[in-house]
């Protein structure tokens, strides 16, 4: 029985027997007293009808739905948007889940593959197992060849029961979830800059201890000896003047590296460019018995870009010819053929019939400091810095190098520049070229 209906039963009890013996009445009257009381009680102890119940939401589900609901819709899209490859490992080793950036990134990936046979690194294969072991989150740095060598940096954790993907969703355990970054130009710039510093302390330190040293003699044995006087002066001024060129290309090379995000927007002729750059080094090629032939017109072939660096670009590569290709050689200047690899391009091309690059230079030739032969280089005046600054300048101009070369036969340096707005297809070769030669 409620327990609101027990005071109201006895509150009519009470009140049929007061009612009986207060008054004086017969029988009659306590016959019904006595009723009235028990219609009391079957009022109390009637059954009272409840009101019909509200319409109630439909239970929600509980825990694992709840994230598996979410995790279709909302996390599993933010996921799929992420640039960095993640992976959702089981308990068993085998991927339950990956995001579309793993799946470029890892060619080998696919539905249900053990970990351990997708990315064959001992440091992340016990990362990941170390994880499953104990639930902390780690970080791990390791590298794999995939044609060539990459670095790659893993954040490994635990994911909640609750949050579970995959076909492994349904198992009562945790998965390890793995957000992997690629480092391999990260860490290809901290070797750079680490070589480059290196590089550089020691060009400059080379110079600087031979002139201290030529000091010093000066000073001392060969104070009152005018001939060697003359001799070390000569060779100090020299040293000297190979200090002041490789800091100028330093200078450069940090300056073209500040504006190499900018576009130029100027409309110049690269055929001009090309020919003013090369005439500007005719009396060099007479000195070193180099024949230098410019065969370009003295207009044409529009293209947006910075004159000055245009024109620094064709003086390190006409510079280059004709110091390394050796006397009684021909060094040439001209408008390159329009090329299916290099489309919408306008091309100038220095060549010379030198002693050539052995092959397995060619790639690394725009590399700082980087000398095919160091002792050579060095006697020229060489800072091993010309075709690192040509690069930077032309990755500025959306432009190309393209080197070519056979030993015994000579090289071939073509520069690819994007055409001008207004400029004319037909003007990418020369029809009846100027000649200039040294």
């Amino acid at each position: 029985m409620p327990k609101w209906r027990t005071p109201v039963l006895a509150l009519a009890v009470a009140s049929a027997m007061a009612l009986a013996a207060v008054l004086p009445v017969g029988p009659l009257v306590a016959f019904v007293a006595g009723g009235l009381g028990a219609l009391l009680v079957a009022v109390a102890l009637a059954p009272r009808p409840r009101p019909p119940p509200a319409a109630e939401p439909p239970p929600l589900p509980r825990g694992d739905a709840v994230e598996r609901v979410r995790s279709s819709s909302s996390a599993r899209a933010l996921i799929e948007t992420l640039p960095s490859p993640l992976l959702i490992i089981a308990r068993t080793g085998r991927v339950a889940y990956a995001n579309p950036a793993a799946q470029r990134a890892l060619p080998r990936l696919q539905p249900g593959v053990h970990f351990a046979n997708l990315i064959r690194a001992p440091a992340f294969v016990e990362a990941v197992g170390a994880t499953l072991a104990d639930g902390d989150e780690r970080s791990v740095q390791f590298a794999a060849h995939q044609g060539r060598e990459r670095f790659f940096e893993a954040r490994v954790g635990l994911l909640p029961i609750d949050a579970a993907f995959g076909p492994e969703a349904q198992a009562p355990e945790a998965q390890v979830i793995v957000q992997i970054e690629d480092r391999t130009e990260a860490r290809r710039a901290e070797q750079l800059r680490s070589d480059f510093i290196a590089n550089a302390s020691h060009e400059l330190r080379t110079p600087l201890a031979s002139i201290i040293g030529y000091i010093e003699t000066l000073q001392n044995h060969a104070k009152n000896d005018p001939a060697a006087r003359e001799k070390f002066l000569a060779i100090m001024d020299r040293e000297a003047a190979r200090m002041q060129r490789l800091v100028d290309d330093l200078m450069s090379l940090s300056r073209i590296e500040l504006t190499e995000h900018v576009r130029p927007v100027e409309e110049w002729s690269l055929n001009a460019i090309a020919a003013e750059s090369a005439s500007a080094l005719v009396p060099l090629a007479r000195q070193q018995g180099v024949t230098l032939v410019i065969e370009l017109e003295p207009s044409g072939a529009t293209v947006l870009g910075d004159r000055d660096q245009l024109a620094q670009v064709f003086s390190n590569l006409v510079d280059n010819a004709v110091k390394y290709a050796g006397p009684e050689r021909t060094v040439r200047l001209f408008a390159a053929a329009p090329s299916k690899a290099h489309p919408s391009r306008h091309g100038v091309t220095v060549a010379d019939d030198g002693p050539g690059i052995p092959r397995e230079h060619l790639p690394r030739l725009t590399e700082r400091f980087y000398r095919v032969n160091v002792s050579s280089s060095r006697n020229k005046g060489g800072t091993g810095l010309g075709l690192a600054i040509v690069k930077h300048i032309l990755n500025r101009h959306e432009g190309r190098l393209e080197i070519a070369s056979t030993p015994g036969k000579g090289s071939v340096f073509t520069v690819w520049l994007p055409r001008g707005g207004g400029s004319d297809p037909a003007l990418g070769a020369a029809t009846e070229p100027d000649r200039q030669s040294a």
